[in-house]
């Protein structure tokens, strides 16, 4: 049986019975996004979703593009809200860029990180902001090491209250690539999306709450052909091929670039509350 690729749980949720044991499901809105969450609460629901037992949250940017009034600052403001939510509300955070910089589509989670207001160094300078530290993994190709290893090792260093991990993920539907946000408390399995799966970041491996907040960059080509031959009444040939396949947008460089601005001073505000958007601007700037 071919089998849809991705790392929505919300798009998992889609390919499921309504009525599933040990999975809860709703939809809401934040600044005016939809969003829509999932809550895997046991073994049994994690087995029939693939997913690990967490809450994820998907906030659809679709309208993003169309650059309505307050569109940045809007987005900002809602990702910012629901992340802060999963944090713990004391203690230093290591944020870690995941992911490829010279490859478009995986460069989400290095370009987040020029957007991060880094004070962990700062202490006496700034008093009353949350230590932060962040850096961009690489990946192992062109590093040797595993990314998991790589944040085991500084989190063990810094000793943070948290972790938060970004990096691109796999969508299903192509209107959902460069279009939505996941936030997830359960940590993230850096490749899997694009069959590649690595070392897991979690709170097992790192001993600290995890929270992975990533961007659907690609489909699987085999997946969207499958959706879309089923979407036309049309019977799926037994093998599909294209298994090492993707598809990108063709101006996947100017919307990682926006995306990635936004989960940046998104985590800033999480993280340093009572800022806005201004105030990231000025002490970016």
């Amino acid at each position: 049986m071919l089998e849809r690729r991705t790392d929505l749980a919300m798009e998992a949720r889609e390919l499921c019975p309504k009525t599933l044991p040990g999975v809860r499901s709703g939809e809401d809105s934040r600044e005016g996004w939809p969003l829509s969450w999932v809550e895997v609460l046991d073994g049994e629901g994690a087995a029939a979703l693939g997913k690990p037992v967490g809450r994820y949250v998907t906030l659809d940017l679709t309208g993003y593009w169309r650059r309505p009034e307050g569109f940045f600052q809007r987005a900002v403001q809602g990702l910012g809200a629901e992340l802060r939510a999963m944090l713990p509300e004391e203690g230093c955070v290591l944020v870690a860029g995941l992911g490829n910089a010279s490859m478009t589509p995986d460069a989400i989670g290095p370009q987040t990180v020029t957007h991060l207001l880094i004070t962990r160094h700062l202490g006496e300078v700034l008093p009353g902001f949350r230590p932060v530290a962040a850096a961009a993994a690489g990946v192992l190709g062109t590093t040797g090491i595993e990314a998991a290893e790589w944040v085991r090792a500084l989190a063990e260093r810094i000793g943070p209250a948290a972790v938060i991990v970004v990096d691109a993920l796999a969508a299903r539907r192509l209107s959902r690539v460069c279009a939505t946000v996941q936030l997830s408390d359960t940590g993230i399995i850096p490749g899997s999306g694009v069959g590649n799966r690595r070392m897991a970041l979690d709170r097992d491996t790192l001993g600290v709450p995890v929270i992975s907040l990533g961007v659907p960059t690609v489909v699987d080509a085999a997946t969207l052909a499958l959706d879309l031959l089923q979407d036309s009444g049309i019977e799926a040939p037994a093998d599909l091929g294209g298994g090492s396949l993707f598809v990108t947008p063709k101006d996947v460089d100017a919307k990682v670039r926006d995306l990635s601005k936004v989960l940046g001073y998104a985590i800033d505000l999480a993280l340093q509350e009572g800022l806005t958007v201004a105030d990231v601007d000025a002490l970016l700037s």
